[in-house]
């Protein structure tokens, strides 16, 4: 038999690791939690310091009994679960459950799976460590003690089978506040105007400096301008730089991958957790955006390899959240090398986004040259700009740029013609176009992580299982939904002549987004008005 018994959380990561220990040892998965609050009633005793009550699950029962007689006939037990505080948990319970004895047992953690990474935990094991452990019991108590005391009052209040929790309830009523603001708000037009001016070296947009509230001060514009010379007031060149984004925590991975994959937060942690099992990437539950020197230094010698020298710029990243484990790695590949991997096409596309972002981190800053210039209208006081960039320099550009969320208008500018101050410009067009305020818009998965721990609510590992609950709940809904017409109004001013025209468009189309239900909304007014 083997003299070491070592215990992983899932059956893809014992494969892989045994593949690199040998002989000596033999890797089991204890497929998760081996046990848990009991079933039935509240498993805490709240008078005895809140002491829990635990139970191995009935279909553990039988890995457990297998454990139990591998780790007697083991000369050494190496715990070897997930190092967030989960993990370290799972360990504990192992230790407990198993009767294993403190000088035969050894807890060790590494960040990827590699040959490397691995032998190294070997030679420097540690004891559990009890405060990630407690860290993690009061969170489980907290949850039942939320569950089990709000629960039954909404089945009787309410309705049966509801729930309530710590975490959901919560985002449920973010959805729910976020629609109120919507039904409330009033949309209100205003018109935008646009010229287009004919230069020798190209066509130069400019846009009035302000939005105008009523139709008579736009139609007012357009008039003034027929008789009305266009100079060039003022030119102004500043140079500017772009900073890389920080490497991948869970939550920026899970709002990057939506946005840029389309991919839901449950597909982007399934996925990472392939990729992390494989020996792809680092683990994929963290809030740190650190970097060991190691990486930092592979990454440097990958970009002057690909890119040239003066595109490398080592860098450190700390993480500002107070309750960041920055013990932690952020999410990395495990070896910069690697461009692509071999594996399904979610796997392959999800792994290529997280080499592109760790990459850029270590990246130079873009230097961007941006042009503003104010073009005089001779019978009014106001002004039009036009603004430009032209980039200088690419730095991280050249391997990576930061996703927006779909609500924002895209703020890529094209590069200005040159201009003179005094330099006459003949208008070709000018338009006043009827434009609308918009409500803040509803919450996609990924704005919702983002509103989650910026609120400082829920843990980077507790995002995917929220929504999936909410969403199985029938608490939320994720669905699109059409939009609607409407008409707007634009006049054209084109060879000193003033045409209006009214058209329809298409807003409100809803992708993806989060709905609250009737019963959602019932559960979240009465838990706010109680409790």
């Amino acid at each position: 038999m083997a003299k070491n018994l070592v215990i992983v959380e899932s059956p893809a990561k014992a494969k892989t690791i045994e593949g690199y220990l040998g002989k000596d040892y033999i890797v089991k998965s204890s497929f998760g939690h081996v046990r848990d609050l009991a079933k039935k009633g509240l498993a805490i005793d709240i008078d005895a310091k809140f002491a829990p009550n635990y139970e191995v699950s009935p279909d553990k029962k039988q890995l457990v009994a297998e454990l139990k007689k591998l780790a007697k006939e083991a000369d050494t037990v190496w715990l070897a679960t997930d190092e967030d505080r989960e993990g370290e948990a799972i360990s504990w319970h192992l230790y407990e459950t198993l009767g294993l004895e403190k000088k035969d047992t050894k807890r060790i953690t590494f960040n990827e799976i590699t040959k490397v990474a691995v032998t190294r935990a070997i030679e420097r094991p540690r004891s559990i460590n009890r405060e990630l452990v407690d860290a993690q019991q009061a969170r489980r108590v907290l949850d039942r003690i939320v569950g089990f005391e709000l629960s039954p009052v909404l089945w009787k209040k309410v309705r049966p089978s509801l729930s309530a929790g710590r975490v959901q309830s919560v985002a449920v009523r973010l959805i729910v506040e976020r629609e109120r603001e919507i039904e409330k708000f009033n949309t209100e037009s205003f018109y935008k105007v646009q010229a287009e001016f004919a230069t020798s070296d190209g066509l130069l947009k400019a846009e009035l400096n302000q939005q105008l509230q009523e139709k008579s001060a736009a139609a007012q514009i357009l008039e003034q301008a027929k008789t009305a010379d266009f100079y060039v007031e003022d030119v102004q060149q500043k140079p500017a730089t772009k900073s890389p984004a920080a490497p991948f925590t869970t939550s920026t991975l899970q709002q990057e991958a939506s946005m840029k994959l389309g991919f839901s937060v449950t597909k982007t942690m399934s996925v990472a957790q392939r990729l992390y099992e494989s020996g792809n990437i680092t683990y994929m539950r963290t809030d740190s955006v650190n970097l060991s020197e190691t990486a930092i230094a592979a990454a440097q010698e990958a970009i002057t390899s690909q890119f040239g020298a003066n595109y490398s710029k080592p860098t450190k990243y700390s993480t500002k959240s107070s309750g960041a484990q920055e013990a932690h790695e952020a999410i990395r590949p495990t070896d910069f090398a690697n461009h692509s991997i071999t594996g399904d096409a979610r796997e392959k596309r999800l792994y290529e986004l997280i080499w592109k972002r760790a990459i850029a981190s270590q990246m130079a800053d873009a230097h961007i040259e941006r042009t503003t210039a104010l073009i005089d209208i001779s019978t009014t006081p106001e002004l039009l700009s036009a603004q430009g960039e032209v980039i200088a320099f690419e730095g991280f550009l050249k391997a990576y740029l930061e996703g927006r969320d779909d609500e924002d208008e895209d703020e890529n500018k094209d590069m200005l013609p040159p201009l003179a101050i005094g330099q006459v410009l003949a208008l070709d067009e000018m338009k006043a176009q009827e434009r609308f305020s918009r409500a803040a818009p509803r919450y996609t998965e990924a704005s919702l992580v983002k509103a989650l721990e910026e609120k400082g609510i829920g843990r980077p590992s507790t995002y995917a299982p929220t929504i999936s609950t909410i969403i199985k709940r029938a608490y939320v809904v994720k669905e699109d939904r059409p939009g609607r017409e409407r008409e707007f109004q634009t006049w054209v001013l084109s060879n000193n002549e003033i045409s209006g025209t009214k058209a329809t468009e298409t807003v409100g189309t809803e992708k993806a987004k989060l709905f609250p239900t009737h019963i959602g909304t019932l559960v979240t007014d009465f838990l706010v008005e109680n409790f």
